[in-house]
């Protein structure tokens, strides 16, 4: 094991590590802090333990399966013919991704075959950027070191290491765009069939020596898109928690430096606070233009492969 102390002078002194905290609030738990630990013998091998973006990805999609359900079976129950409260937010996003993404990309014929997926691309991604900015778990943290004192191993322990922003992940948002990928794919093949769908990838006609370019080109271009909306996504999501948590760390930085407590306060309040209030406040946008531009990507690309010309 590497003795910290000889890499980080810093780090035996007890000072504060600025990308140390960063990064610890905004990764993965990885191995080190597994939520829950499955013994490599039981699954040949490989590691499946569950990371605290695995479970922030349950947590969301079980939150979002239990509320739309709980709401539209209120709603059917009641026998109204106009919703009300949540249940007319809930059709209010429902007809937006309906009519305003899926409509005219895919065209009328496909709509209703490719609406349930890109709704739920966009709900998945917006509660999971939204939860990315609710400080659940350093409240958690508080309330661990003050009032309940668990075991250094304990589950509550594990939950507090690690970012809460599972679509951060590259991982989580490669997903997606595997999603979309195979996506892609079987919407070519539903409207023109598996051969037509592949030959439609390059124009017809052209003179032959073209297509050992266009072939190759068109074949990067199709795994290019998968790669551009998973780093999009991920790079947003981490860069504006990065970006908080450097501002913020200037107070302790500023503090160690002038060795006074009332510089880091000073630069806190005048300086740090208001800027990440600001960013944050821009945080509330990007989660809700970064699960616009997923889910709007995804259809244009399925309404690609639908509306394509031989």
């Amino acid at each position: 094991m590497t003795d910290m102390s000889a890499v980080d002078p810093g780090a035996a002194q007890g000072k504060f590590n600025a990308a140390d905290t960063i990064f610890g609030h905004v990764a993965n738990t990885g191995l080190d802090h597994p939520i829950l630990h499955i013994p490599d013998i039981y699954t040949f091998g490989i590691n499946f333990s569950v990371t605290k973006h695995v479970f922030m990805v349950w947590v969301v999609a079980t939150v979002i399966f239990v509320v739309v359900t709980a709401m539209v079976r209120r709603y059917l129950a009641s026998g109204r013919l106009v919703p009300t409260g949540g249940m007319n937010a809930l059709e209010a996003g429902v007809e937006f991704v309906r009519d305003s993404i899926v409509l005219p990309n895919v065209g009328k014929k496909w709509v209703m075959a490719w609406t349930p997926l890109l709704l739920t691309f966009f709900l998945f991604i917006l509660v999971a950027n939204a939860v990315g900015l609710i400080p659940i778990f350093d409240t958690l943290a508080l309330l661990d070191k003050f009032v309940l004192h668990t075991g250094e191993h304990s589950f509550l322990k594990s939950l507090l290491h690690g970012g809460s922003t599972a679509t951060a992940n590259f991982n989580v948002t490669a997903a997606l765009a595997t999603i979309t990928f195979l996506a892609i794919i079987f919407a070519g093949t539903m409207a023109h069939g598996f051969i037509q769908h592949w030959k439609n990838l390059v124009p017809h006609g052209l003179a032959w020596p073209l297509y050992f370019l266009l072939i190759p080109l068109e074949f990067i271009g199709m795994l290019v898109r998968p790669f551009a909306l998973t780093m999009r996504l991920a790079a947003n999501m981490a860069g504006g928690h990065i970006a908080i948590l450097a501002i913020l760390s200037f107070v302790f930085i500023f503090a160690e430096m002038t060795a006074s407590s009332l510089v880091g306060t000073g630069i806190g309040f005048g300086f740090s606070l208001p800027l990440a209030v600001a960013i944050s406040a821009l945080e509330i946008i990007v989660i809700l233009v970064q699960a616009y531009v997923f889910t709007l990507l995804s259809a244009v690309f399925i309404g690609m492969a639908i509306h394509a010309h031989p």
